[in-house]
């Protein structure tokens, strides 16, 4: 049987670096962020409580940060070029720290991909774990490409790299506390 066959790119699930961040660099990180925490909310804010509890704060490029923003640009896009290969732009988006606790009812994120509709298209989102992984239980990283999830690496400075249109879910914290950086990184729309 005669067929005509595409070649198609391999494109990873994820890739991540452990270590990409000092123990020390955290807990800068975690010091920015907990300067001015509040409620997150997506874009249809009436149903943010359904589906997520945390709190945020957007660190934004300024002096003190930016020194985040080069390392993990270094980091992305070298990610980028073993793993995806995508047309990047660039950060258009605040990083998002993100604080998940047991002291407040049910914190987690649940199955969700990170798109947004008449707004940059993200390509690759990002997440840094700023904790040690014996601060918390619950408060997993997971991805899916089935009906099971992949459980990501928890150890501190470890930055987790996927395609945004992954289906992902933070799952609830049940002791201590999860803080983590997230990112987006956005380009052209995919062709």
């Amino acid at each position: 049987m005669n067929c005509w066959q595409f070649k198609l790119d391999q494109i990873h699930d994820y890739a991540y670096y452990e270590k990409a961040f000092s123990e020390e660099e955290c807990k800068k990180i975690i010091k920015l962020g907990k300067r001015n925490l509040k409620k997150a909310e997506t874009i249809k804010a009436k149903q943010t409580k359904k589906f997520r509890e945390s709190r945020i704060q957007w660190l934004f490029p300024t002096e003190e940060n930016s020194w985040i923003y080069r390392k993990l640009t270094d980091l992305v896009i070298s990610l980028n070029n073993d793993f995806f290969k995508f047309d990047l732009d660039g950060f258009l988006e605040a990083l998002q720290f993100t604080n998940y606790s047991s002291k407040i009812k049910n914190s987690r994120y649940d199955k969700h991909v990170d798109r947004m509709y008449n707004f940059n298209i993200r390509k690759l989102s990002v997440s840094l774990q700023l904790n040690k992984s014996k601060d918390y239980e619950g408060g997993d990283l997971n991805l899916y490409y089935n009906n099971n999830p992949i459980k990501m690496l928890r150890e501190q400075g470890t930055l987790i790299v996927f395609p945004s249109y992954t289906l992902h879910e933070v799952t609830p914290i049940t002791k201590g506390e999860r803080n983590s950086l997230v990112a987006w990184v956005s380009g052209k729309q995919f062709k």
